[in-house]
């Protein structure tokens, strides 16, 4: 749910706005180089908040025992806050987020959403109150509850976060025996008996192209008095369903998945994972499954998940060209095309600040082409986005303009990196990828009120650094998997595609093409061949650029574009995967296009060369080379 205003308006007299100007830049200048960017940065949405007052720590509860506590907090941000409407002020579990506790209270919006703000509205300045009711556990012992003031959908509220230490200290209340018969043995299954509540969810929401597989994981909390042996999540409405949602993992178009973890007394937790597939339109969907228990549904219980669906391969389809229709004509060589790539957004991962230096001499150029600064390897510059302005220091002190900022090596195979960011830390990867050939740039826009970090590199050294494959696959499945994926690139440089309101053609994650850079292309340099050895080549139909779209695996054969999209694709049309069928895959992906796995055994077993290859998966193309 997470991801900023200046003063609403500043003293009339000239001379005020002058002194609150400078005071800003100083105020600006301490913040930044305190360490401290979190709420500086993070308040850049308006909401900002200062802890007046909160329970006293260490306070006792009986086990069961129910107390209301109150959090008074003053606004000290630009943004009214609100009780109602889309951006309401309210408290969730944090540390870690959404983390469902052993004190939610039946009042609650949810396990992980404890309170909502007391007043209807507090402006800038004012104070506002947080009750916070609080359920015990059973369990005796010492506690400590960390909690976190939100916007909703919006940000989470710098200087909100607070932590309890909670003493449960007393008697614990007796345990609820199970109903039985007169022989002791457990009460016959009945739907009466039956009773759940949703307590985890692997995402509150989910964003997803059209037609893209989405892995899901609930935690269901038996409330009934039954014990459940048998479990299954079905879909609500079987119609609507098989025909948006259905997805090839589901035991059948009526039982999406079962669990075969054992028995669930009451009180127990059951974790279920599960596949469907997002709908296949643009916009914003709720995908809803029913919990059948011993074979009855549970009544009165939903699994309601909002899907946004983000432009979808329909639109991809249909989107307009935005070149000269000479630098698209078939048959004519054109310059090698300059990617954007959006490799990070910019928020509390980096502390809201992106700390860049590059491997030689370098420069640092404003969106105007301006220059702010002559570097060298050994120089680094911190910059962030705030309020309609860009701040950095190039070790002369904190600077700003109105401009958006380029970090450019001098040499055109120069390396840059993002000194603040390491995947290893924040994202538990193997490796930092942090590196990237070409030119670095840190852009807001407006359309989703976000700062990125884009990547601006010719193609082919984006391919190099492609992570869709490894290093040990077959020399011709990799031909053939960077020629789609180069074709795949094109496409959406000639076109408007989702992107272009935040300036970029990709982003470097799933939702287009894993890209991770300079350390991956030096890890795998045979990708980095593979590019060399087809470079140029695209796949075309009827002498324009192909929409090739491409998979993980199939369970035996591909889609037709029509089974996942509508309409209809000339060259994109179902073929048999026997390789797949034969080692019994099962579908990973939306199934249109080419098999990876498929492709890389005709490449491993058949001997198959990579123009061969995509042949096969994209009917009646060609392989035109566009530039040298």
């Amino acid at each position: 749910m997470i991801e900023m205003d200046m003063r609403a308006h500043l003293a009339k007299n000239t001379s005020t706005v002058f002194t609150r100007a400078v005071l800003m830049v100083v105020t600006a200048f301490f913040v930044f180089f305190s360490g401290s960017l979190v709420a500086h940065a993070a308040s850049k949405k308006g909401f900002e908040a200062l802890q007046v007052s909160a329970p006293k720590q260490g306070f006792e509860m009986a086990p069961g025992a129910t107390q209301t506590v109150s959090i008074t907090v003053q606004n000290m941000g630009t943004k009214t806050w609100v009780n109602t409407g889309s951006a309401y002020v309210s408290i969730y579990t944090y540390d870690p987020k959404y983390r469902v506790s052993d004190f939610h209270a039946d009042n609650w919006k949810d396990f992980t959403q404890a309170a909502v703000l007391k007043e209807a509205s507090v402006a800038p300045g004012k104070v506002g109150h947080v009750d916070l009711t609080l359920k015990a556990p059973q369990s005796v012992g010492d506690y400590k509850e960390t909690f976190q003031l939100a916007a909703e959908n919006t940000v989470w509220i710098p200087g909100g976060k607070f932590t309890l230490s909670i003493k449960v200290k007393g008697v614990s209340a007796p345990v609820v025996q199970k109903p039985t018969t007169t022989d002791g043995t457990p009460s016959p299954v009945t739907s009466a008996g039956l009773s759940a509540t949703l307590l985890l969810r692997s995402a509150k929401e989910v964003t997803a192209e059209a037609g893209e597989e989405v892995r899901y994981r609930v935690g269901v909390k038996n409330t009934g008095t039954v014990i459940w042996k048998t479990r299954e999540i079905r879909p609500n409405d079987v119609a609507a369903a098989a025909v948006n949602t259905y997805h090839s993992s589901w035991v059948s178009a009526t039982q999406v998945a079962m669990s075969d973890a054992g028995e669930v007394k009451p009180g127990a937790l059951d974790l279920i994972d599960f596949s469907f597939t997002a709908p296949p339109t643009k916009g914003k969907h709720v995908v809803t499954y029913r919990l059948a228990v011993n074979g009855s549904v549970v009544p009165d219980f939903e699994i309601d998940i909002p899907v946004e669906v983000t432009t979808g391969a329909q639109e991809a389809l249909e989107s307009p060209l935005t070149l000269e229709e000479g630098q698209i004509e078939a048959g004519t060589l054109i310059d090698e095309p300059v990617m954007r790539i959006g490799v990070l957004i910019v928020d509390d991962e980096t502390d809201w600040q992106v700390e860049i230096g590059c491997d030689g001499d370098w420069k640092l150029i404003d969106g105007a082409g301006g220059l702010l600064g002559e570097l060298t390897s050994s120089d680094m510059v911190r910059a962030f986005y705030k309020n309609q302005r860009y701040y950095f220091n190039r070790g002369k002190g904190i600077e700003q303009t109105y401009q958006f900022l380029r970090f450019v090596p001098n040499n055109p195979g120069g390396v840059c990196i993002i000194q603040n960011f390491d995947r290893r830390k924040t994202r538990n990867a193997a490796y930092a990828d942090n590196q990237f050939r070409g030119t670095l740039e840190l852009r807001y826009n407006n359309t989703k009120d976000r700062t990125w970090i884009i990547n601006e590199l010719p193609t082919e050294s984006y391919l190099a650094g492609l992570g869709e494959t490894s290093e040990i696959s077959h020399p011709e499945f990799k031909k053939a998997l960077i020629t789609v994926a180069r074709t795949y690139a094109l496409y959406h440089y000639e076109r408007a595609t989702k992107h272009a309101s935040e300036f970029f053609h990709m982003n470097s994650t799933a939702d287009d093409q894993v890209y991770k850079g300079y350390g991956y292309e030096i890890r795998n340099p045979s990708i980095g061949r593979a590019a060399t050895q087809t470079r140029g080549v695209v796949v075309t139909y009827d002498n324009r650029t192909a929409l090739t779209p491409y998979f993980s695996r199939s369970d035996g054969r591909t889609r037709d574009w029509s089974e996942v999209w509508g309409g209809s694709v000339a060259w994109l049309k179902s073929v048999p995967a026997p390789c797949d069928a034969r080692k019994g895959r099962t579908l990973w992906g939306h199934g249109v296009g080419m098999s990876a796995s498929e492709a890389l055994c005709m490449a491993d077993e058949g001997g198959q060369k990579w123009q061969d290859i995509l042949k096969y998966f994209y009917q009646g193309i060609d392989l035109k080379k566009k530039w040298n």
